[in-house]
């Protein structure tokens, strides 16, 4: 990330933000990390945006929560009720020499402001206008992050074989809309920069979803079969996804993608002959045998210090992870290099990066 804090992509560029909960300001984040100026309006007749009140039972619930502070980093907020005639106005100022305008208005609202697609395009012909929705075609339908991760398919196939359908931890159905936004206004200013003006880029969290499926979404359409929940397994490699116990209790997951791999493994545990074993020789054998395999393993494993594991693992090329807590992850190299911090409302801020990649000339 110290590439990044020195990167000012977007110096100069001016966004007007109206979007609030996460999709729309995550997009404005990015933007902001990278040079952006950024300039978000939130509604005054809600005390701004909901999510600055979004507190964990842990959290202070006099300041903001963490999970506003988590998406809306170096931005310029104003809080200003649209409907009335001078805030709009306020508004429109902004939006006369702004390069993007991000909104997630509910159906109905962009009319009722005056925000309205034609009224944009012909006011401001060069403003990029990104808007994050619901539902693709169902455009009335109130839709959260949660909603999306049910009827999209995700919900139903995460969790343990036994559990009910289970949420994931994160506002996935948002971030990839995010992400699938960013990638769109990114691909307008590049339609600009050629001479085409400014455009309207639409994303609803449905069709993020669904453009997300991708190898359970093909199983399903070339099967005819339902994806089912098998928790951290993989459906079509093995073991990949299984969990195992070393001797000093530490978790770690494993993620075999080839036979060379799994000899490999093998031989890091002093059990070649498992590699051997007609059960799990080949990939399609293991992942009919994966019950057996894993039980084998563990036996194995459970024998180590995972610093010992991590020392053989490492220098074999095997494909391992360590299951950690929030506070391990914090601890690695990586995340405190990504680290932005940030005094909002008085508030000491902290979040992870948005912006992930390095760029050098």
């Amino acid at each position: 990330m110290q590439y990044l804090r020195a990167m000012k992509l977007f110096e100069g560029l001016k966004v007007v933000e109206c979007a609030s909960v996460l999709a729309g300001p995550q997009a404005g984040t990015f933007f902001s990390e990278l040079g952006a100026r950024v300039i978000k309006f939130e509604n005054s007749k809600t005390n701004g945006d909901v999510i600055r009140t979004w507190h964990t039972p842990a959290e202070d619930k006099s300041s903001l929560a963490s999970y506003y502070c988590a998406v809306n980093y170096k931005k310029e907020v104003r809080l200003r009720d649209l409907t009335q005639p001078s805030h709009h106005a306020e508004l429109l100022a902004e939006l006369a020499d702004a390069d993007i305008f991000l909104s997630n208005f509910k159906h109905g609202d962009a009319e009722k402001l005056g925000l309205q697609d034609d009224f944009l395009r012909a006011q401001f012909p060069s403003l990029i206008h990104g808007k994050i929705s619901g539902f693709e075609f169902d455009v009335e339908r109130v839709a959260f992050d949660v909603v999306l991760q049910a009827e999209s398919g995700f919900m139903y196939m995460n969790g343990q074989p036994d559990s009910p359908p289970t949420k994931m931890p994160v506002a996935l159905i948002d971030v990839l809309a995010s992400h699938q936004l960013k990638e769109g206004i990114l691909c307008a200013l590049l339609e600009r920069e050629k001479g085409k003006g400014g455009s309207v880029v639409n994303v609803s969290l449905e069709k993020a979803a669904l453009a997300s499926l991708m190898n359970q979404g093909s199983y399903y359409l070339m099967t005819g079969k339902n994806p089912q929940r098998m928790g951290s397994l993989h459906p079509n490699i093995a073991p990949y996804g299984e969990q195992f116990q070393t001797n000093d209790e530490k978790m770690v997951v494993l993620a075999i993608g080839s036979n060379d791999q799994f000899r490999k493994l093998c031989r890091s545990l002093n059990k070649e002959e498992m590699a051997n074993d007609e059960r799990f020789a080949t990939n399609a054998a293991r992942v009919e045998h994966r019950t057996e395999l894993a039980a084998q393993l563990q036996e194995r494993i459970s024998t180590y210090h995972f610093n010992a594991l991590e020392l053989e693992w490492k220098s074999a090329q095997i494909p391992y992870g360590r299951i950690r807590t929030m506070e391990e992850v914090a601890e690695t190299a990586c995340a405190k290099a990504s680290v932005l911090s940030e005094e909002i409302e008085g508030k000491q801020t902290k979040r992870f990066a948005s912006a992930a990649f390095h760029l050098r000339h």
